[in-house]
């Protein structure tokens, strides 16, 4: 399966994906020489029920530079640190956060988490989160600065918890900051309702906001899920002349 999903990212010329709910247990890394990507995953253990699991997909040229490998905090959450140009990081947060029917305990450890994540990382490293939020966040940018003026549909629950921690942290829900249409936006579609929503982000730091060039739904990737993949360009450049991050983050 990582070989049919590493010649789709191939296809789209991907740098780092972001990947949630790969239901792979323990952790570990595998690389896929044909497509020329490493896979790094993080899921509980092997006995345990897996209903979670993130992990990224990395240009393997680019993984030879990283100055360490990825990190797995926990089956929702997974860390990179990658050196760009001129001295400075980029910290890339692959998450997967708790759906709608996850009791309240589970969502609030997850935040907590993250939240724990988010202060570790050194202030002048520039910040990218991307995966399923399990979340919709609405178009309500006059109350949320974290908005941009192009969301999709209402505010839930978790979309709630969400945007209070992007205020928390300065944080902007990217997605919502480009005018397209809807198609280009929505990642998911609701098996009951058969409606689109918008679950998927990638989030940065506001002062970052200038890095971003582009967030656009890919809607004929095929990588073996319901989900749709979203692409972030940013204008990043990484140490060594290796071209710049993406989620998702294409090379130019």
């Amino acid at each position: 399966r990582t070989g049919l999903v590493a010649k789709e990212l191939e296809r789209y010329n991907l740098d780092i994906v972001g990947l949630a709910e790969t239901r792979l247990a323990d952790e570990g890394e595998l690389k896929e020489p044909t497509s020329g990507y490493t896979f790094f995953w993080k899921g509980k253990e092997q006995t345990e029920r897996r209903d979670a699991g993130v992990g990224f997909a990395i240009k393997s040229i680019l993984v030879d530079k990283l100055e360490e490998l990825p990190l797995g905090i926990s089956d929702r959450l997974m860390t990179v640190r990658v050196p760009l140009s001129r001295g400075g990081y980029v910290t890339l947060i692959s998450v997967y956060a708790p759906t709608m029917v996850a009791n309240e305990i589970e969502k609030m450890n997850f935040y907590e988490t993250l939240k724990n994540v988010l202060k570790k990382v050194p202030p002048a490293d520039k910040i990218v989160i991307l995966g399923d939020f399990n979340a919709r966040v609405g178009n309500d940018y006059h109350t949320w600065k974290s908005l941009g003026r192009h969301g999709v549909g209402a505010c839930n629950a978790n979309g709630m918890l969400l945007l209070q921690m992007c205020e928390e942290f300065d944080l902007v829900v990217t997605n919502t900051i480009f005018r397209q249409k809807d198609k280009y936006k929505t990642t998911w579609m609701h098996p009951g309702s058969k409606r689109w929503h918008l679950i998927d982000y990638v989030l940065v730091r506001r002062r970052d906001l200038q890095d971003v060039c582009s967030v656009r739904v890919l809607r004929g990737a095929e990588c073996w899920t319901d989900h749709r993949l979203v692409r972030c360009k940013m204008k990043l450049h990484i140490r060594r002349k290796i071209r710049s991050p993406g989620m998702i983050l294409p090379r130019k």
